[in-house]
């Protein structure tokens, strides 16, 4: 496997997506729709002098459209991230300037799910994270098996809240070697034993 770069040391990736391939179903339509109109307009654009430069012009607007009604909004799909590793929740935009979003799982205070009668019946829903910070809520749309994903962005905060309150109380009052050593009251607990 590949190491990327942009994680942290001891960071490794749980879950990478991409929003739910419903959001292609639009375009797609629109595609069958522009192919059948440029098809039909093939057809019944008459014989003539000027039919060849008719046809071609027809042809160009065609692919322009699905160009534009087709390609951006896959390539926006394919470009968009959402990636819960075992440190923060990644969020990356942009077909042509990317966008990033990084936040801390220690800095999330709530993780709550959406879903609508469409979003159960395919599998996907909206994932509401709310953080400590000047951005508050974040609504990610669109996200295959929120139920899941929100279990597991719900379980990493918790076990990042664990190990804080682990280190916090290592640092504060647990007692290195030597003062365990020092304390008189310790002596008398290890001659009993």
């Amino acid at each position: 496997m590949v190491h990327d770069r942009s994680l942290a040391a001891g960071e490794t990736p749980i879950e990478i997506l991409h929003p739910h391939w419903k959001t292609l179903v639009a375009p797609v339509v629109l595609t069958f729709l522009v192919v059948a109109v440029a098809l039909t307009g093939e057809v019944v654009i008459p014989s003539g002098k000027d039919s060849a430069v008719e046809r071609l012009a027809l042809a160009v607007v065609a692919i322009v459209l699905i160009m534009w009604w087709l390609m951006y909004p896959v390539l926006r799909w394919r470009t968009t991230r959402y990636e819960l590793t075992t440190k923060r929740l990644r969020l990356r935009t942009g077909v042509i300037v990317r966008d990033g979003r990084d936040i801390p799982l220690s800095r999330i205070t709530d993780v709550s799910f959406r879903k609508g009668v469409l979003d159960r019946l395919l599998g996907c829903g909206t994932l509401v994270v709310e953080s400590a910070g000047e951005h508050g809520e974040i609504t990610l749309n669109e996200i295959p098996h929120v139920e899941r994903v929100s279990g597991e962005l719900f379980q990493l905060v918790e076990d990042e809240r664990l190990r804080a309150a682990q280190a916090a109380q290592a640092a504060r009052g647990a007692p290195g070697p030597r003062a365990a050593l020092d304390d008189p009251g310790d002596w008398d607990d290890r001659r009993r034993r």
